[in-house]
């Protein structure tokens, strides 16, 4: 099974256009888009167990150094995919 979880990403100031790129080398990242609102990036994480995406997100991708916080939640089902 498949564990899918959007990340919300706030970027430090004039760092918005580095964070997706930088998460894209993520290997668990399927996706990271810059976005416009509360949050600047969202990035699509995937991973096999719970576990797994707690270290990934706990120890890649809130460790960037530009990178002020980040909200996460985790996808319950899919009904319409378009990755």
């Amino acid at each position: 099974m498949v564990i899918m979880a959007s990340v919300l990403v706030n970027s430090k100031p004039s760092a918005e256009g580095e964070v997706p790129e930088a998460l894209k080398k993520v290997p668990e990242v399927s996706g990271a888009h810059m976005v416009h609102g509360v949050y600047d990036t969202i990035a699509w994480v995937e991973s096999k167990a719970m576990q797994e995406l707690r270290d990934v997100i706990g120890f890649k991708i809130r460790l960037f150094d530009n990178i002020r916080s980040t909200l996460t939640t985790i996808c319950l089902g899919v009904y319409n995919s378009v990755w």
